[in-house]
């Protein structure tokens, strides 16, 4: 009985996803995939072939003048964060497994983007010719840069002008001005091949651009190396090295038309790694070295750049002379590029010698690399691959190492890879192929992803080049249990039963060898094992000495988890309502406060019957204490207990504990704090639960004289607080750029609790009172809305107010009688142009009307977003 071994040669296809603009897929071969600047590009090759071929992503740029870019990237899925307009240019996916041609699909990525336009203004010489006297002339010129190129539409005002249809305007493109892109040319040429140690200089060389551009210098892939020194259009390097190889782009920016660039692709010669391939007779399908059989031997060295190394093959000491039975191919078309081989036709007895490949940088000071192939009969012979007894499959526990093995014999004996053989994922190094020159494979700190079938094969170079030896060895990583849950709080009623149950989601070996119980640290049930995956423990009638921790040790042999149940008749925490806007009563110098709560989970556990309540003064320690008769709590329902005499301005500490027939539950603390009308002046940085609301066109800045824009627009807006300090700090929009005409604002404040039970016209009212700051030739309107939470969501519009109201501070009160818990959103409307900043200040909301000759009232629905 044989065994069937099937190869497939590798085959690609390159899909994109993200954020497309537009995507072509021509017949031909251009594909073309259009992207925004700042999206993220997604590029994924779909890749066929046994074994799995290695995929390998490289690059070239956009322009003419870019050269190749390699990006190394070796993973099937090639993802770029937030890409830029440099990064465009031409993907190549090659998906290679060393059976048949190497497959290689492209993709063009075009990366568009638009930049803010740039807006310049030249003028004539007023002229005087005979009687006639000549007007100065205007000239307009706005550039942007931007790909695909921009469509250009000029206003007056709001109205487009159009060419020859309005006097005294004419539209060019290009347009006449006394400004020119910028252009470049470099001292190098594109290409720089050095050797490592030499000094390297690169200049970029400015050829025109009026204003004069700015230079600057960056690196591909990676930063500029830090012994680079640049000096504007000149970067040197000193004693280079290996690692500095790569893309050095100069970029020269005036803002008029696009950007100049030039790249000069420098490479630091280097080589290392040669290897060889014997390759016997491939028409005959041997896999033997024959007599009067053809044979070829390949040598390969990894260098850079790898068109410019010089191969020089030696038979016995002595330089190959080609004939026809000896013929030596400069780039083997059948293997790597880059590999250079020697074919022996026909071969007889004098072919079998010492066949030394020396691979050189001809003219350069890199050492040279050299390897030799003994090929004779009895010092060539077919790889053989076996994996020892008792080693197919390996058991180790988690967190420690293991050596998996394959021993391989065979002349030459080749080196071993190892790989992944039933997951579609790279070794625990990263790679996804990992050498051994003994075919040992160590792994070191395991864990349980590590598990699952290794594949250990003879590779083709530094032996013969044939159908690969195949084995697997299958890694079984034992790791302690992973119970369900880890913690839980069990609340019950007096008397229920209560089943508590440790879960073993997952686990190697997946058994239950041994669970033990415990309450409060003492043994409740020794240890045993289980038939299923879980262990219980049953409560028939809880009662007080069922009250306390239980803890369940689940051992599955390799290690132990923990289930852990706080298991109680305690009532849950009450949980404080903490929108009381204000003390409810003020006298002399003492003041009431209502403490409003709901009860967490009333129906787990038996019926409260009362309340305990403490309050301390925070600088005292005792605590005065009350009872709180209550009817039986509903989930959701608001409770609430006044506070009195309470003295101004102290601060005090709230205990409230819920009582059943079981004994005190959980108590819940909380802090009251005296504060006048709760007024928010905006003086910390929190804005006093302030939040920016998430449906509006931009936000509220926070600001004082002292951090404001230096060069903020003259003419609009406060220059101090309203308590007309420059330190205080106030809430204000900007109406400069990009802010357009009715773009909203919205700043809503935090949610305050109407606690009344009357409805119709004695619903509580609550007084609005704030200072606002609307000075400026733009500007827009200032709307007070109020927004209702019940069923849904209602912003109602109370005030408003919209035009220049000069350059001081002014209060505005307004009444309200909500309907239920309401915030208060300020909504800012900007104008018609920059001179249009409206500011907030010192902001109270009271129970108790206004002051009848400061009241305004209005209602009328509205919608804080954008129309």
């Amino acid at each position: 009985q044989g065994l069937l071994c099937i190869s497939a040669p590798a085959s690609g296809q390159i899909v994109h996803s993200g954020q497309a603009c537009v995507v072509k897929d021509d017949n031909i071969s251009e594909r073309v995939y259009t992207i925004r600047e700042g999206d993220m590009l997604v590029l994924q090759c779909l890749v066929k072939g046994h074994p799995r071929p290695q995929v390998r992503w490289t690059k070239t740029a956009g322009s003419a003048s870019d050269k190749f870019q390699e990006t190394s990237i070796f993973n099937e899925t090639l993802q770029i964060q937030n890409i830029q307009r440099i990064q465009g240019g031409r993907y190549y996916c090659k998906a290679e497994n060393r059976i048949g041609v190497p497959a290689i699909k492209s993709i063009r990525v075009d990366v568009q983007y638009l930049d803010m336009p740039t807006l310049t203004v030249h003028q004539t010489i007023s002229d005087v010719r005979g009687s006639y006297y000549q007007e100065k002339t205007v000239f307009l010129r706005c550039t942007v840069n931007s790909n695909p190129p921009a469509r250009f539409i000029w206003k007056r005002g709001s109205e487009v002008i159009t060419h020859n249809q309005d006097n005294g305007v004419d539209i060019y493109e290009p347009l006449y001005t006394q400004v020119t892109p910028p252009a470049l040319r470099l001292s190098v040429d594109e290409t720089l091949v050095v050797n490592p140690g030499d000094n390297v200089t690169m200049s970029c060389l400015l050829t025109g651009g009026i204003p004069p551009p700015v230079i600057s210098w960056t690196h591909y892939p990676g930063p500029m190396p830090t012994t680079a020194r640049v000096q504007g259009g000149t970067v040197t390097l000193q004693n280079v090295k290996v690692q500095d190889t790569g893309y050095y782009n100069c970029t020269a920016v005036n803002n008029v038309g696009n950007p100049a660039k030039k790249t000069v692709n420098l490479i630091v010669r280097a080589m290392s790694n040669i290897t060889f391939q014997i390759t016997p007779d491939p028409n005959k399908d041997s896999e033997t070295i024959q007599m009067e059989q053809d044979v070829k031997l390949s040598c390969h060295v990894d260098a850079q750049p790898q068109d410019k190394v010089t191969y020089t093959w030696y038979k016995n000491g002595l330089p190959v002379r080609p004939s026809k039975t000896l013929v030596i191919l400069r780039n083997d078309p059948e293997l790597e590029p880059g590999t250079c081989s020697l074919e022996i036709f026909y071969m007889q007895f004098r072919d079998q010698a010492t066949y030394s490949c020396v691979a050189s940088f001809t003219g350069t000071p890199i050492p040279e690399l050299k390897i030799e192939v003994n090929l004779t009969r009895n010092a060539v012979s077919p790889p053989v691959l076996t994996v020892p007894k008792g080693r197919a499959m390996v058991t180790v526990r988690e967190g420690s190492h293991v050596e998996l093995q394959c021993d391989v014999s065979g002349k030459p004996r080749p080196p071993v890879l190892w790989s992944r053989a039933d997951k579609e994922q790279p070794m625990p190094s990263g790679d996804w192929l990992v050498e051994t020159r003994d075919g040992r494979l160590r792994l070191d700190n395991l864990t349980r992803d590590m598990s699952g079938s290794y594949r250990c094969q003879t590779a083709r170079f530094n032996g013969l080049n044939i159908k690969p030896r195949h084995a697997l060895v299958q890694l079984n990583v034992q790791f302690a249990p992973i119970v369900n849950p880890q913690f839980l709080d069990v609340r019950t009623r007096m008397g229920d039963s209560v089943v508590l149950r440790c879960s073993m989601q997952k686990a190697n070996p997946q058994r239950i060898n041994s669970s033990t119980w415990s309450l409060n640290g003492r043994l409740i049930r020794s240890a045993r094992p289980e038939l299923q995956d879980y262990s219980e423990w049953k409560i028939d009638s809880f009662s007080q000495l069922s009250n306390g921790t239980y803890e369940c040790s689940i051992s599955n042999g390799v290690g132990t988890s923990r289930c852990v149940f706080y298991v109680s008749a305690k009532a849950y925490n009450p949980e404080f309502y903490y929108d009381t806007p204000v003390p409810i009563k003020k006298v002399n110098q003492t003041y009431s406060y209502t403490l409003q709560w709901t009860q967490r989970e009333p129906e787990a556990v038996d019926v409260i019957i009362m309340y305990k309540l403490e309050v301390r003064q925070l600088n005292l320690q005792s605590y005065m204490s009350k009872q709180i008769q209550v009817g039986t709590p509903q989930k959701g329902v608001l409770l609430q207990d006044t506070l009195t005499d309470l003295k101004i301005p102290l601060s005090y500490e709230v205990r409230l504990t819920p009582i059943t027939n079981f004994g005190p539950g959980d108590t819940a603390m909380r802090i009251i704090q005296y504060i006048e009308h709760q007024m928010c002046s905006f003086e910390m940085e929190k804005i006093c639960g302030f939040t920016q609301d998430k449906k509006d066109d931009f936000d509220w800045t926070w600001q004082n004289a002292n951090t404001q824009n230096p060069k903020r627009s003259p003419n609009t807006g406060p220059i101090k607080d309203r308590s007309g300090t420059r330190e205080g700090y106030y809430m204000y929009i900007e109406a400069s750029r990009p802010r357009v005409l009715g773009d909203k604002a919205c700043l809503v404040s935090p949610l305050y609790n109407v606690t009344t039970k009357a409805k119709g016209p004695h619903k509580t009212p609550f007084c609005i009172s704030f200072y606002y700051h609307m000075y400026g030739k733009h500007i827009g309107s200032l709307n007070v809305l109020v927004r209702v939470k019940s069923i849904g969501v209602l912003d109602t519009q109370v005030w408003t107010l919209s035009g220049n109201q000069g350059p001081n501070w002014q209060q505005a009160n307004v009444t309200i009688n909500p309907r239920g818990p309401f915030q208060v959103v300020f909504e800012g409307v900007r104008g018609s142009s920059y001179e249009g900043d409206i500011a907030i200040d010192d902001i109270y909301v009271v129970r108790g009307k206004c002051p009848i000759y400061r009241e305004t009232t209005s209602e009328e629905p509205v919608d804080c977003r954008k129309d």
